[in-house]
């Protein structure tokens, strides 16, 4: 009984073994030609880029309308009438009161005449002693004292002129015109009711300036706003036209900065031509900034990056791209024959996270030497690019670790720039046994949340 029992467990142990050293089985990606481009994600909202707010200077009861929604109207245009009956009476009444206050100044004027004229008749008299000291004192202050209405009789007349004036401005508004060309976007009131301009204008239309030409006021976040740059092209797509992807061109990049639940953003002004007047004011876009492009490059998949074969260690301080970790964990099973031995995992810092449009996809960080490769700041600089470990398979199909240098990624494809040639086979991930598809889910770059959906687009 013994040694049954030792038989079989010498027979499990043995097929155990067997199981462990069975080689592992990788997916591969092919080396080949394409456009790589990285690009800084935004949400933001259409709008015109002059849109007016008509009101109403002063208050009463809207008499007649001359424009609706989606009305083009021209400067001047007469939009709306309040009711000027009120207005005109208030006009009447000033006239009236300014006819009153010249008829007062006329006679103040007379009057005037006449207690100068005694003043020097009283003159000549106390000349000759026939008219006492007091009587010529009394004479000069009457003369003075109207004088003295006289004037304020003529500032009652400017005040009643000044009245009048206001009444006819106030009639005058009453007449609400646009003081620019446009559409007509939104309309706030009906016939019969009632506006009052207390204490600030109430607003009666909201017109457009110019649909043709419009802008997105995108919210960029703060540790991508660095990239950004007046001039840049942006693509967008909006909801209601979902298939179809649109361009405009970076116009500013605004300083002020908008904190929303300890969420800083910048407001970025996307230029747009709408020609086709397909899109509205107030259109929800998703906006991609892009910040470098490399054409026709070299490219291998982001998931090359993340693979490491298991028991794989990076070679000592010193070697081309030490120190950097991938971000990303373990990416096969079992100890390839064709790796470095050794029990720790090593990874390399932001290479690949970055590559996989993690975090900081877009937020590469300078390096010395060279410019940015494609245009565009905070890129990796040096035309070399930077270094990175990748794994071939070798003649009996295991991993191999190549030392190359890429570029910029987006998210899905990275540019390679040293290394490799068009044609060439990259590891990706280790199929596992008994699973619908081969690559481990980590090796699949739709898997990133932070991927940017115009970045998944085939171009």
């Amino acid at each position: 009984m013994w040694i049954a029992l030792g038989a079989l467990v010498l027979a499990g142990g043995y097929a155990l073994l067997r199981g462990r050293q069975a080689p592992s089985r990788f997916t591969t990606g092919t080396v080949d030609r394409g456009d790589v481009v990285e690009v800084v994600g935004a949400t933001g909202t259409l709008e015109a880029v002059t849109t007016v707010q008509v009101g109403s200077q002063v208050s009463g009861t809207i008499e007649s309308l001359h424009a609706d929604f989606n009305s083009t109207v021209k400067k001047g245009q007469v939009v709306a009438r309040l009711d000027p009956s009120l207005f005109q009476a208030r006009l009447e009444q000033a006239r009236a009161n300014l006819l009153s206050a010249r008829a007062n100044v006329d006679r103040e004027r007379a009057n005037v005449e006449d207690t100068r004229q005694k003043y020097e008749r009283a003159k000549e008299l106390a000349a000759q002693a026939l008219l006492p000291a007091s009587d010529l004192e009394t004479a000069k202050a009457t003369h003075d004292a109207a004088v003295a209405q006289l004037k304020a009789n003529e500032a009652a007349q400017s005040q009643a002129q000044a009245n009048l004036n206001q009444a006819q401005v106030d009639l005058s508004h009453t007449i609400i015109a646009t003081p620019i060309d446009g559409v007509v976007i939104s309309r706030n009131v009906d016939v019969g009711q009632t506006v009052a301009a207390s204490f600030q204008a109430p607003v009666l239309f909201l017109i457009a300036n110019d649909l043709t030409r419009m802008r997105v006021n995108a919210s960029v976040d703060e540790a991508d706003v660095g990239h950004v740059r007046e001039g840049q092209e942006a693509v967008f797509h909006v909801d209601a036209f979902p298939e179809r992807e649109f361009s405009g061109k970076v116009e500013q990049v605004r300083l002020n900065p908008m904190s929303v639940q300890n969420v800083v953003t910048y407001n970025t002004i996307v230029a747009v031509d709408n020609s086709n007047l397909l899109l509205r004011p107030g259109m929800t876009a998703t906006v991609s900034i892009i910040v470098r492009k490399a054409e026709n490059a070299l490219r291998i998949p982001v998931a090359a990056l993340r693979f490491r074969p298991e028991g794989y260690q990076r070679p000592a301080a010193g070697a081309a791209g030490s120190g950097q970790r991938a971000g990303v964990g373990r990416g096969g099973q079992g100890d390839a024959g064709g790796g470095v031995p050794g029990a720790a995992i090593a990874s390399e810092r932001g290479g690949a996270a970055r590559a996989a449009g993690g975090p900081g996809a877009a937020r590469g960080q300078a390096r010395p030497g060279g410019s940015a490769a494609a245009g565009g700041p905070g890129g990796w600089s040096g035309g070399r690019g930077r270094p990175t470990t990748v794994f071939v398979p070798d003649a009996t199909g295991q991993p191999k670790a190549l030392e190359v240098r890429v570029g910029i990624s987006d998210g899905q494809f990275v540019e390679v720039r040293e290394g490799l040639e068009e044609g060439a086979q990259v590891i990706t991930g280790t199929e596992i046994p008994g699973a619908r598809s081969g690559p481990r889910p980590s090796s699949s770059p739709s898997t990133n949340p932070f991927t940017p959906q115009f970045q998944r687009r085939q171009r």
